[in-house]
């Protein structure tokens, strides 16, 4: 049965699954195959089970079928749940793929990027395609810019390309006025904000209403900041280690000024702290998997 609870918009559809918003319109007033559900506004909300099924269809599509065609074959037969959980378990598509999209970022292959990306949406949810298919891209990429097998050009383009499709993601997803306010900052000195943009949208999938200001900002500037957005949350990036002791001295800072801030921290830098660091910032470390980070913050809403 599929779920009243819409989560997505029509906008936040078209980008995951690459596909015109105009056709999702026609396709439902056509053939009438799913029901999205509308807000006070009047908007469409499509449920994870929508877009389960438009991953399916889109699939089908994609290997030559009409769309009507699709949608009976979805009708009279039970293929769907089939490929849905072969699409959730991955067998190894999803590596596949992430090596793909590398590939073609370091070729400077624009359009090709764009469509190993599409159709990893039209594939997987957005948590899995952020968190392990461009997760894997972006440690593939930055582990091959540190033993300097690319050149920061290539580094350079993929930050560009990655940066453009998830923040254009993260702007169409909906929030949730009821939950507290959250800034995304990376650490001093720190300009590599990719995996930071990647926890940034997770964190927007939940419905957090997040200010994202990406790479470092002058230390004076986040006190102003703090003051004028009054957040509950403030996530700070390290992924750099020549960088990991200022990080760690400006949460020693907020510690003492913003008593009542939740500071998390993650990123590369973090995975070498010693174990007594790892000791005295255990409560702000976010961990590196979706599961540490929910527990984190759940933890704190509680």
């Amino acid at each position: 049965m599929v779920s009243p609870e819409g989560k997505y918009n029509i906008k936040a559809v078209s980008q995951m699954l690459g596909i015109q918003a105009g056709t999702l319109r026609a396709w439902e007033r056509r053939y009438q195959i799913i029901a999205p559900v509308r807000n006070e506004a009047g908007h469409r909300l499509y449920t994870e089970e929508h877009v389960k099924i438009l991953n399916w269809l889109i699939q089908k599509v994609n290997k030559g079928f009409t769309i009507s065609q699709a949608i009976n074959l979805l009708e009279n037969s039970g293929l769907v749940s089939e490929t849905i959980s072969y699409s959730s378990s991955g067998g190894g598509q999803d590596l596949e793929l992430a090596h793909k999209l590398t590939k073609s970022l370091l070729q400077f292959d624009e359009n090709q990027a764009h469509e190993y990306l599409n159709y990893a949406f039209s594939l997987y949810s957005l948590d899995k395609v952020a968190i392990d298919i461009l997760g894997t891209v972006l440690v593939e990429i930055g582990d091959l810019w540190e033993k300097g097998k690319i050149t920061s050009a290539h580094e350079h383009f993929a930050s560009s390309f990655l940066r453009s499709r998830i923040g254009h993601i993260m702007y169409t997803l909906p929030t949730n006025p009821y939950l507290p306010k959250v800034l995304a900052v990376c650490g001093p000195n720190e300009w590599h904000e990719l995996g930071l943009l990647i926890f940034t949208l997770y964190v927007r999938k939940r419905g957090f209403e997040v200010i994202y200001l990406g790479a470092s900002i002058e230390p004076n500037d986040m006190d102003i900041v703090l003051k004028e957005v009054n957040p509950r949350f403030l996530f700070l990036s390290c992924t750099m280690v020549y960088n990991l002791l200022d990080t760690l001295t400006l949460v020693d800072r907020l510690r003492e000024s913003h008593a009542d801030l939740e500071v998390g921290i993650g990123g590369p830098a973090f995975n070498l702290l010693d174990e007594s660091k790892k000791e005295k910032y255990g409560t702000h470390l976010l961990g590196n998997t979706k599961e540490e980070w929910d527990s984190w913050i759940d933890t704190r809403l509680a």
